[in-house]
């Protein structure tokens, strides 16, 4: 950060090329709207660098950049009404056929479509611990949360995720049969 901070336009670039698509598709699932996904990680971005300068190394550049595009999305869903305080199965073969492409993109859509059901506070838990592949710590310290509140979170989306889930699974054991 030191080196960004000092107008290394190399570091600059390590530092979007590292984080940036991390923070996009956070925004995305937070926000399920690719451009508004794009506005918030840029946004994110320039307060990282506007950042630079005053950085002290006591959290890691991704947690910050996940903390700082969590409060953007939140902030933007509360300024639209959205936001509220309340409330991938394994492949065996690494080269699936079209057919196995077409039903785990359909799969993929199916659980992002759900995905998007959840309250927000849920989906921001989810897509922290199984999309960013964040501890359940570091999750709940980006949402500021307490660990048992974050795991409250994950417990309550997944079981909404499960049943929200229920006609594409039988639809899927319909089509294997």
């Amino acid at each position: 950060m030191q080196e960004v901070a000092g107008g290394n336009a190399s570091a600059s670039r390590m530092v979007a090329d590292l984080y940036l698509d991390r923070s996009y598709r956070l925004a995305l699932r937070i926000l399920g709207d690719k451009s508004l996904a794009e506005d918030m990680a840029q946004e994110a971005f320039i307060k990282l660098w506007k950042q630079a300068p005053k950085w002290q190394a006591k959290a890691q550049i991704k947690t910050w950049l996940h903390r700082v595009t969590h409060n953007l999305c939140v902030d933007y869903l509360r300024a639209q009404k959205r936001y509220s305080d309340e409330e991938v199965p394994d492949m065996e073969d690494p080269k699936p056929d079209v057919l196995q492409m077409k039903a785990q993109q359909q799969l993929g859509d199916k659980v992002n479509e759900a995905l998007q059901k959840l309250p927000v506070r849920q989906r921001i838990a989810i897509s922290l611990v199984h999309y960013e592949e964040c501890g359940n710590i570091e999750a709940a310290a980006t949402m500021k949360i307490s660990v048992d509140a974050l795991e409250s979170l994950l417990a309550r989306g997944r079981r909404k995720l499960k049943e929200l889930l229920v006609p594409a699974r039988r639809l899927m054991e319909g089509e294997e049969k």
